[in-house]
């Protein structure tokens, strides 16, 4: 398995969408939980880092770097 690229607010697409309605999460913390934030409705999910790599589908939007 491939080991995905990912940083601090970048945005993500999950392999299953938001009930809300969206699928795009900011990531906004990292270490060994990763917390996300949903794009459509502000609400946060913390996963540990292995689940988030298994449902984590790509990356949509790269962070800038500082």
């Amino acid at each position: 398995m491939e080991m995905k690229e990912f940083g601090l607010n970048d945005i993500v697409e999950m392999k299953k969408g938001h009930p809300c309605g969206a699928n795009a999460w900011k990531i906004i913390r990292m270490g060994a939980d990763v917390r996300i934030k949903c794009e459509g409705c502000q609400h946060s999910v913390m996963l540990p880092r292995v689940e988030f790599n298994k449902k984590m589908k790509k990356v949509l939007v790269k962070a800038e770097a500082e």
